[in-house]
């Protein structure tokens, strides 16, 4: 009798002990993942019911909580939300958070432990918690210039633009075309929000709104990469701007049947050219040349050290850059072709654009950043940006060298478009063939210096399909002018 008994009680006693540590497990361990994720309609509703806190431009609100009249109490409402839907991104009752709204949600929602005795006193005053403010690294004029520059190409041209603070890492543009409008996405009428989810995510819709081009969409660089592969002949092979390569029409590979040849034929002004004279005219004899002599490794290495490999931001969702796919072992020809900017290699422009702002900052390389300030409620100062390094990816005099071919390219090679007068620019054209009936795309970039500003910009623009008569120095160069302009000015 008493077996039957002592049996029952263990199983009672273990079923019990399960039940409390299946408890514990929820509300301890798993408490911090549930409580935030997209899907959990209490919190949402929680969330929903109190003020959200502001993202700011300029000391501006561009997003901000308005009375809903319904239920819900507040609405959240983008002023000028396509400009700057690649960084704020959506707050959706149904489709959850991107961009800044996601990376900044604690801070945005109240939910922040820094929050943590603001929300016991609105317990105590019997008031709905409210959110602090983000202001952001981002200038609103030259996010402006950005976009009407590229709203300005034919229409059907998709394209991105980048700027960074070259001695800080801080992100001043980040702008995509075509965009969306976040405010369709807030709004509590679920039956409008459901329709215009559908239509920015139907396959058949190739302009692909919801891309963020300058951060999180990779594509082949052209000959803006030659920057890279310029640096690792600086840093490896001891090379100067007057150091003599090899030019020519073509580069020849033994083994291979098709060489290397020049866009249009060229022969970069001889069989023996300059470094700079090579960056001037965008040789790909020399820079196939060039890395074919580096070697994979080193050209690799070089590139890291710029930021390919690596999701270079965490202020919004990005992609890591390439050099090649992973683990491939590349022969001479796709070398030569890697050298180039073409085979595997894909960039965003926030990368290309890094690369300019380290060149520019004597080798030094920054991290970007988009959050500035972190305010509480009552808009004391939570956190503030602290630039950060991200790599050294070249001496003072290395980065020297390659700051003075980029202006000389500036001066009087292909990126004569980006010329301001009274400062100091440099550049770098590239033109990227896609194959597969993709139209190329045509990039700039380009550091501008005057006094103690420090600008680096890159510049994406596609053309509409069955389009191929697009270059980098006449379509995106004077977008790349334009923001500069506007930064050193405002």
């Amino acid at each position: 009798m008493n077996t039957p008994i002592r049996r029952l009680a263990i199983a009672s006693l273990v079923l019990f002990l399960a039940l409390m540590g299946n408890a514990t497990y929820v509300q301890y361990v798993k408490a911090d993942a549930l409580n935030s994720h997209v899907t959990n309609k209490r919190v949402i509703d929680e969330q929903y019911s109190r003020e959200r806190g502001e993202i700011l431009v300029d000391g501006e609100p561009i997003v901000e909580s308005v009375d809903s009249g319904d239920s819900y109490v507040y609405q959240r409402a983008y002023a000028d939300g396509p400009l700057y839907a690649p960084v704020t991104g959506y707050f959706s009752y149904t489709y959850g958070r991107d961009g800044i709204e996601d990376t900044q949600n604690p801070i945005l929602s109240g939910s922040d432990d820094r929050l943590f005795v603001t929300r016991v006193i609105d317990l105590l005053s019997n008031k709905q918690p409210q959110g602090g403010s983000v202001e952001l690294t981002l200038s609103g004029a030259a996010q402006t210039t950005a976009a009407d520059a590229l709203a300005a190409l034919p229409a059907g041209t998709k394209g991105a633009v980048a700027a960074i603070d070259a001695e800080t890492g801080a992100v001043k543009v980040m702008v995509t075309q075509p965009s969306y409008d976040p405010n369709t996405l807030a709004s509590h009428d679920f039956a409008a929000v459901d329709a215009a989810w559908a239509s920015l995510i139907d396959p058949a819709n190739t302009d692909r709104p919801m891309a963020n081009r300058a951060a999180r969409e990779i594509a082949p660089p052209g000959s803006t990469f030659k920057l890279v592969t310029a640096a690792a002949a600086v840093s490896n092979l001891n090379l100067t701007p007057s150091s003599v390569v090899q030019g020519g029409s073509s580069y020849a590979i033994p083994g291979w049947s098709t060489p290397l040849v020049n866009q249009g034929g060229s022969d970069c002004g001889g069989d023996q050219i300059t470094l700079e004279k090579a960056l001037q005219v965008s040789c790909n004899v020399a820079f196939g040349s060039l890395a074919d002599q580096i070697g994979q490794g080193a050209l690799e290495e070089q590139a890291k050290k710029f930021g390919f490999g690596d999701k270079i931001i965490s202020d919004v969702a990005s992609s890591a850059s390439r050099v090649s796919q992973d683990g491939e072992t590349l022969d001479r020809m796709a070398l030569a072709q890697t050298g180039i900017g073409q085979r595997d290699v894909a960039a965003t422009p926030l990368q290309i654009a890094m690369v300019s702002a380290g060149i520019a900052n004597d080798g030094v390389v920054m991290t970007p950043y988009l959050v500035d300030t972190v305010r509480a409620p009552n808009l004391k100062v939570l956190s503030e940006a602290e630039p950060e390094e991200y790599d050294t990816a070249l001496t003072p005099d290395q980065a020297g060298m390659l700051q003075q071919m980029m202006i000389a390219t500036v001066d009087a090679g292909t990126a004569t478009s980006a010329k301001i007068s009274g400062v100091q620019v440099g550049g770098k054209t590239g033109t990227a063939e896609r194959g597969d009936d993709l139209p190329n795309l045509a990039w700039f970039t380009s550091f501008a210096i005057d006094g103690d500003q420090k600008i680096a910009v890159a510049v994406m623009v596609e053309a509409p399909a069955g389009t191929d008569d697009i270059s980098g120095g006449r379509l995106a160069g004077p977008i790349a002018k334009a923001v500069m302009e506007t930064l050193l000015t405002s």
